[in-house]
Order: structure tokens, then C-alpha cells, then sequence
């Protein structure tokens, strides 16, 4: 719409004007002062009028522009959301378990015969409402009755004995860090993949750690793997450090319920008892 200036009225204000212009109109101001005032020529304001004459208000609301068509339309985008959502990727014949833009993109061409550039299939996964996440891990092998039970039973009777006799729980696990292991994401040009420069060199280094609920941390650097006598070991730290009983809840690893590690437990005569989790 050509105003005095040459330019055009933006569209987000183009329906104001409309209305205002017309209403200047109704009012009594000629279509002439009225195109004048606002910014748009005289034949403009006349083609407003009729328009509201033969289409009532409505005429006069500005049509959103349709855009490009999209490469998949609804139908499509709703089996590609089932795809993703509802199977691991090599139930599709990949070899990964985690979905990928390339996947997605690959996905696309076999099921659709539709090509997406690897921007392209990230800006149509988030319209879809999915977002890059990490995946939290679950053992397929876990018994999920044995561990429903575990924490609607077993622990509570646990966390009772616990309080009365004044002991402190803790859970206590293994853990291994490597030097040229990192997990995380970082921001950077799109299609320009960062490198992140370390040592070539792989140094690994293991611990046992213990939390309580309360947050209090108790760990220990371990030499090579975990064995009997390094869980002792650690046992044998945590009650130097921890006052009175200690309830410590551990996995089935060997070292957690060998006969050294049974015959350490009760030498203690009482002040450390270990509980096992389910497998």
C-alpha cells in the first residue's frame, strides 16, 4: 500500500490503519483527506470501502501470507513423530540406539522419498516439539516387580530400623573416569562440528563413593578394579569417619558380598550392616 512517502504500510499495522482510516470516513472526513492522513492512496481507501460494504468487518482483517508449502505435510509428520517417539532407532535397521539429525534425515528419504538438508531436519524436529536430550539408562534385565518391591517394602523396613536405632545410610557405588571421556554439549556454528584438543594419552581413574540422603559424600581413589579388599578398605574408611551404625546399600558387585567381605561386616559387631539392591 503506496503511502505519501513511497513505502509501504508494514502488514502487522495494516489492518489498523484500515480501521482508522475508515472510521475517519464514518465520521465525516472526504476518502481523499482521509487517504492523505493516513498514508495510503485515494483509490486504496475507496477499494476499503467497498470491500467492508460487501464483506462486512471481516473484509478488512489482513490475511496471513501461506508461505512455502512444507516438504511433509500433516499426515506425514505425524507417522515421522510416531517413528521417532515410539522405537529405538535399530528397530529401523540403524546401528545406534540415539536419534541423529542424519538418521532422522536418512529416516526421511527411505520412508517419504523426501531429501532434507541436516538444518532442515533439526528446525522440522522442533516444530514437531522434540528437542536433543540425553537419554537416562535403564538395564533391560532390571525385574521391575523385585524393584517396586525394593522401594515400597524393603526400603521403608530399612529406613525404620535405621531411625531407631540412630544409624546413617548411605548408598555406595563404583565409578570409573577416564581422561578422554567428556558427555557433554557445547554451542557452535551450524554445520561446523567443534573439536574439542586433549592428550592422546587414556588415564582412568577409579573410586567407591557413599551418599546419604542428607548429601554427605564419602569417597576413595581405588587402584585398578574393585575387589574385596578395596571395599574393606572403604568400609573401614567410612566408619572411622561416620559416628555410630552405618546402613550401607550396595549392588550385587562380588566384592559387595563375599565371604571376606561377610566375615569383615560382622567383625564389626553390629556397626556396619549391608543391604542389597535388587538386581
Amino acid at each position: 500500500m503506496d503511502q505519501g512517502s513511497g513505502s509501504r504500510i508494514p502488514r502487522r499495522n495494516l489492518e489498523d490503519v484500515r480501521l482508522l482510516a475508515l472510521s475517519a470516513v464514518d465520521k465525516g472526513m472526504h476518502p481523499r483527506d482521509a487517504a492523505l492522513a493516513f498514508g495510503a492512496g485515494v483509490s486504496t481507501v475507496y477499494s476499503w470501502l467497498q470491500a467492508r460494504n460487501e464483506g462486512g468487518p471481516e473484509a478488512l482483517k489482513v490475511k496471513v501470507a501461506s508461505g512455502r508449502p512444507p516438504r511433509l505435510p500433516e499426515e506425514q509428520t505425524t507417522q515421522l513423530w510416531k517413528l521417532i517417539v515410539g522405537r529405538d532407532p535399530r528397530q529401523m535397521q540403524f546401528d545406534f540406539a540415539l536419534w541423529t539429525r542424519e538418521m532422522v534425515r536418512e529416516l526421511i528419504r527411505r520412508e517419504f522419498g523426501v531429501e532434507y538438508t541436516a538444518q532442515g531436519v533439526g528446525k522440522l524436529l522442533r516444530r514437531m516439539g522434540l528437542s536433543p536430550q540425553r537419554p537416562l539408562t535403564r538395564a533391560w534385565e532390571q525385574d521391575h516387580e523385585l524393584a517396586a518391591r525394593w522401594k515400597q517394602v524393603d526400603y521403608p523396613k530399612i529406613h525404620a530400623e535405621a531411625q531407631a536405632t540412630g544409624a546413617s545410610i548411605f548408598f555406595g557405588d563404583e565409578a570409573s573416569v577416564r581422561t578422554d571421556f567428556h558427555s557433554g554439549t557445547t554451542w557452535a556454528p551450524v554445520g561446523q562440528t567443534p573439536i574439542v584438543r586433549g592428550t592422546g594419552n587414556r588415564k582412568t581413574v577409579n573410586m567407591i563413593s557413599a551418599i546419604s540422603a542428607q548429601g554427605k559424600l564419602h569417597f576413595s581413589l581405588v587402584d585398578g578394579t574393585t575387589t574385596s579388599a578395596t571395599f574393606i578398605e572403604f568400609c573401614q574408611q567410612l566408619l572411622h569417619d561416620i559416628d555410630g551404625t552405618v546402613f550401607l546399600i550396595v549392588d550385587g558387585h562380588s566384592a559387595h558380598k563375599s565371604a571376606a567381605t561377610r566375615e569383615y561386616v560382622a567383625s564389626t559387631e553390629g556397626r556396619l550392616k549391608i543391604f542389597l539392591l535388587p538386581p
